[in-house]
């Protein structure tokens, strides 16, 4: 088992009913352990978004200037990969 640290947490007695009932018996900290784990992660993904919000400026991606330059650039790419694609498996 990897390494644990117990830890008191206080929880409303509502939502413990709730979760005991949705969970099961003996599955809440595996069921708590996940949901912090899942709220973690979006977390830093929502840090790491705003730390890179502004990073690309308009003059160097003349491709991305409207959702229709970004359309046909992603449809571009998607299409050099089908075709290197084919190239490498239906020989």
């Amino acid at each position: 088992m990897e390494n644990t640290k117990l830890t008191p947490v206080r929880f409303p007695v509502a939502l413990l009913t709730d979760l005991d009932k949705l969970v099961g018996p003996g599955k809440r900290s595996k069921f708590i352990i996940e949901a912090t784990q899942k709220e973690l992660l979006r977390l830093k993904q929502k840090k790491a978004l705003q730390t890179a919000a502004g990073i690309f400026r308009e003059k160097d991606y003349p491709e991305f200037a409207t959702s229709g330059d970004t359309y046909s650039w992603v449809r571009k790419l998607r299409e050099e990969t089908e075709a290197r694609r084919r190239r490498l498996f239906e020989q």
